[in-house]
């Protein structure tokens, strides 16, 4: 990874993408997220990993707060738009949506708390725009499948 390279008062960006899957639900489950610099669209952080038997949204969320916290070790005072296809975890995170189920409940709290939520926009995209962060989880899924 490389450095950040910031000027004294200029306010980092970032854009996160991050899908989480499993194979079966629940099943051998993995995410992939990673994290571009908003100007020029360089990947500074990539990451797929295996996360054992859990189901899809469990999956989705732990590629999310992964990718926030990371943003909070890179700056904690930047701005954050995320990009996913998982339309619950966007509308969850965004307010839109009720949270029923205390397990949903855990991990939403979870990413609220990985990251200033006033500095964060969630986006939906269709899966076709989310490759990068699907090709990750999908390697990390593939590799712990097959060992």
């Amino acid at each position: 990874m490389r450095e950040l390279q910031m000027h004294i008062g200029e306010k980092l960006k970032f854009i996160i993408e991050a899908d989480g899957g499993s194979r079966g639900n629940p099943g051998p489950a993995a995410y992939g997220c990673l994290i571009r610099n908003f100007e020029t669209r360089e990947i500074i952080f990539q990451e797929g990993k295996y996360i054992g038997n859990q189901t899809n949204n469990y999956a989705e969320y732990s590629g999310l707060i992964r990718a926030l916290e990371k943003c909070f070790e890179l700056d904690s005072n930047a701005e954050i738009q995320v990009f996913m296809d998982s339309k619950l975890v966007v509308e969850q995170m965004s307010g839109n949506w009720k949270i029923k189920h205390d397990s949903m409940k855990a991990l939403v709290e979870k990413a609220r708390n990985a990251f200033p939520q006033s500095k964060v926009i969630y986006k939906w995209i269709p899966r076709e725009e989310n490759l990068t962060a699907d090709s990750l989880l999908n390697e990390a899924l593939d590799k712990a499948l097959n060992q």
